[in-house]
């Protein structure tokens, strides 16, 4: 997708929240030293042109590799071709890490399918718990 093709909010409707970049900053900075609001915001427009940049060349490569979807490699091939070889081995071991916490996710969310317990006898017992809930909460307001 070119940048012509991009729908959605306008560039000037780009931002990160103040307050998490705030927090970035209070957290990386010496307790002496105060960041101005107007810093904070140079920073943030940064951030953006930055992730812009970024995402511009991946959305380049994965056009050439006849791809649809940006992938976490196309990203590390961009700042690559970008002249961000010192940021590589960083984002590569926080990409992995992501994969690694994806499967996991994954992992938990199959437990319930390996239960063994059927969809409507669980239904069942949600209902029945529900049902314990509410006549406990009854008997509490009288």
């Amino acid at each position: 997708m070119s940048d012509n093709e991009r729908s959605g909010a306008a560039d000037d409707d780009l931002s990160l929240p103040k307050a998490t970049v705030q927090k970035l900053i209070h957290e990386m900075m010496p307790m002496d030293i105060v960041c101005a609001k107007d810093t904070r915001d140079l920073l943030i427009d940064s951030c953006v042109e930055f992730i812009h940049l970024i995402a511009s060349e991946a959305n380049d490569i994965c056009e050439r590799e006849n791809k649809k979807t940006i992938a976490g490699e196309h990203v590390v091939a961009a700042l690559r071709a970008l002249g961000f070889d010192d940021y590589v081995e960083e984002v590569d071991e926080v990409y992995k890490e992501h994969k690694k916490q994806q499967k996991e996710r994954d992992r938990k969310s199959t437990r319930l399918e390996n239960t063994g317990i059927a969809e409507e006898e669980l239904l069942r017992q949600q209902e029945l718990l529900f049902a314990q809930s509410r006549q406990k909460y009854e008997a509490q307001q009288q």
